[in-house]
């Protein structure tokens, strides 16, 4: 499992503090767009999950900030698998700047639930098989 997939996020006023600087909570939404990104790089629609009764959600997390990223800043957002359970995914996560500078780094566990019950269900084969 050492494929890395990364995309490109510039930081804009609405990202940040009065400061200038990233507010903490956003790193979260920033991992979120680029596990998506990449499962959809693997041909796999998270939205068609749904149609199948078939949930994911943040089971747990844990970040570490390092530096902030500033106002304008083009940063690259990592998403990396580095444990995959029969219901869930653990994820290796990181946000670097341009000169490589690591910003932030975590770890996200992303549990498969029944959409409608809540209750833990196994991973989709044909998402499984991609990583």
């Amino acid at each position: 499992m050492t494929d890395e997939f990364y995309i490109p996020i510039r930081i804009y006023i609405e990202d940040t503090d009065a400061g200038g600087i990233v507010f903490y909570a956003n790193y979260l939404k920033y991992f979120e767009r680029a596990r998506t990104e990449y499962i959809r790089s693997l041909g796999f629609e998270l939205r068609a999950c749904m149609k199948d009764n078939i949930n994911f959600v943040v089971h747990s997390l844990e970040l570490k900030y390092l530096r902030p990223a500033k106002l304008d800043e083009l940063v690259n957002v990592y998403a990396k698998v580095e444990q995959k359970g029969r219901t869930y995914i653990r994820f290796h996560q990181k946000v670097v700047n341009s000169t490589g500078d690591l910003l932030v780094e975590g770890y996200v566990k992303i549990a498969c639930i029944d959409f409608e019950t809540g209750k833990p269900r196994a991973l989709p084969l044909e998402l499984v098989t991609k990583f």
